[in-house]
């Protein structure tokens, strides 16, 4: 608790001008938008920057001569590259950016257009089935689509590490075998609030195994270099990274597999979508997602720590160790799940709006889940206060 005071006496007076800059959280000081795992608020300078292209330059890219389509095929090449530096891409003319509708079409474009011409009768992938539903469906999907082309493989699932929610190195190192030939991975999860410690996973399945990760909860919440982890695809949605909803981005190294090339006649791309990202990049630079990730780790931090003291009342998802408060092991990012022992969690989520909390009451889309395993989801970023955190406590601890 001491630790998080502190980060946020310091990240005071950054905080108040970044949140300042979402007018529709300036706009709702009654309400407390929980809900940024889902999709992310706006600040006004990717407003404006939607507004302007709209009103200056709209055309179609890569279809006209005149200077309207001439400068929105200039802002979508330039975009590409503005990606791969918000990446930290220490190779760019190696690798290669691609729009997609979101995270979930994105790692569909990877599995069906890239990883059948990786696999061959015999060869085996190993993919997370406790995840988001979008990074497990995919690989199975193309099991099936190998399956008809007669081509079999064996999809073996990504171990964890029941305590702590990460995934399991010393599990993972016995599923490893000499035919496995893909992993997909998640960088931060979307219910556990982890960072999944992908770089454990390089190291056990070695250095010629691409790994394609799903980063939707980690970009524009953290700092995320394709470096390190060494991945071979970053796949990740504008609108969780405070852009416009409709554009996703997989970001692919090109180096280990055949060349990525969606496949497919390419149709017109979310050309407002992209300028909304290249917009919300430029903010999340200028307000520095490490400092971000300070402020929404100190913020989740101090909602555990309030519910480690509920625990007859509230389990937490995720790691346990975690909870106490002075921990030494990584906090949450930006999000905290948790469940009442005996108020339905759909109930909860509505008490809370009652009372002016927008938080998910749900399975979260976590792949292998039942009705009965419904929670509630706090989600933060970079506009959420203590003061909400505080009041959010208060709440819960009315519940008990």
């Amino acid at each position: 608790m001491a630790g998080s005071g502190a980060e946020i006496e310091e990240l005071r007076p950054w905080h108040r001008a970044l949140r300042a800059q979402f007018p529709i959280v300036v706009g709702h000081p009654d309400l407390v938008y929980l809900d940024s795992a889902a999709t992310g608020q706006k600040p006004q300078a990717v407003l404006d920057a939607a507004h302007h292209y709209l009103t200056t330059s709209n055309a179609n890219a890569g279809r006209g001569s005149y200077p309207w389509a001439n400068s929105t095929t200039a802002l979508v090449e330039e975009a590409r590259e503005r990606v791969k530096r918000f990446l930290g891409d220490p190779e760019p003319d190696r690798s290669s950016v691609h729009f997609t509708s979101g995270t979930t079409e994105g790692l569909r474009t990877v599995a069906r257009d890239w990883l059948p011409a990786l696999l061959t009768d015999g060869d085996e992938i190993v993919v997370p089935y406790q995840d988001h539903q979008a990074n497990l469906s995919p690989w199975l999907e193309a099991r099936e689509l190998l399956a008809r082309q007669g081509v079999g493989i064996r999809v073996r699932e990504l171990p964890y590490q029941e305590a702590s929610g990460d995934y399991d190195p010393v599990e993972l190192a016995r599923v490893v075998g000499p035919r496995t030939r893909f992993v997909a991975a998640t960088h931060v999860h979307h219910v556990y609030g982890a960072d999944m410690n992908v770089h454990r996973v390089r190291q056990v399945v070695g250095p010629e195994v691409p790994i394609c990760l799903d980063a939707a909860q980690s970009v524009g919440h953290l700092p995320v270099a394709v470096g390190d982890p060494d991945v071979d695809f970053v796949v990740f949605s504008g609108h969780k990274a405070l852009a416009l909803p409709g554009t996703g981005v997989v970001w692919a190294r090109q180096r280990r597999g055949p060349e990525f090339r969606p496949g497919g006649w390419r149709g017109t791309p979310n050309t407002v979508g992209i300028a909304s990202l290249v917009a919300a990049l430029d903010w999340l630079d200028a307000a520095g997602t490490d400092r971000i990730e300070r402020w929404t780790v100190a913020l989740t931090s101090l909602l555990t720590d309030g519910l480690s003291g509920m625990a007859d009342t509230y389990e937490v998802l995720g790691c346990r160790t975690s909870l106490a408060a002075g921990s030494q092991v990584q906090r949450r990012r930006s999000l905290v799940t948790f469940r009442h022992r005996a108020i339905d969690a759909h109930d909860l989520g509505f008490i809370l709006f009652s009372h002016g909390f927008m938080v998910r009451s749900d399975g979260h889309c976590q792949a292998g889940r039942g009705k009965r395993d419904d929670s509630v989801r706090v989600s933060l970023h970079v506009h959420n206060a203590p003061e909400e955190m505080e009041r959010l406590l208060s709440t819960l601890a009315s519940l008990q």
